[in-house]
């Protein structure tokens, strides 16, 4: 089903908690994350945010940026609204540090072609 939001829109969201999540960890290890409840909690909205705006993205999402778990990315904002009590802090810390730094580079070279007006390049 086509979205009914504006893709860059969603692909900007992406991009900034991205880079939210980045300056949140910047300098810290697994430990002194789990130990900070204010940057897991930071980090943890920021995830929600993305997954809500690749939920907003539907079915662009996957002609935009083909190949990424579309599918896990929403699932994990349900995980993240209703169940964050069952989510562990190594869950969030690994999606943080490893997952979403790929992610936020295919939006932001998505995001620079909408912008451009050129053709919304998948990659």
């Amino acid at each position: 089903m086509p979205s009914r939001h504006d893709p860059a829109a969603c692909l900007a969201e992406i991009v900034e908690n991205a880079d939210r999540i980045r300056v949140y960890l910047s300098g810290i290890d697994r430990a002194a994350f789990i130990a900070n409840g204010m940057v897991r909690d930071a980090t943890e909205r920021c995830l929600e945010r993305i997954c809500e705006a690749a939920h907003r993205l539907g079915d662009d999402a996957a002609a935009l940026m083909p190949g990424r778990p579309w599918g896990d990315i929403r699932s994990m904002g349900n995980w993240l609204r209703h169940a964050y009590d069952r989510i562990s802090a190594d869950v969030i810390w690994n999606t943080a540090l490893h997952d979403i730094p790929g992610l936020a580079a295919d939006a932001r070279a998505v995001l620079a072609s909408l912008r451009s007006g050129g053709p919304p390049s998948a990659l």
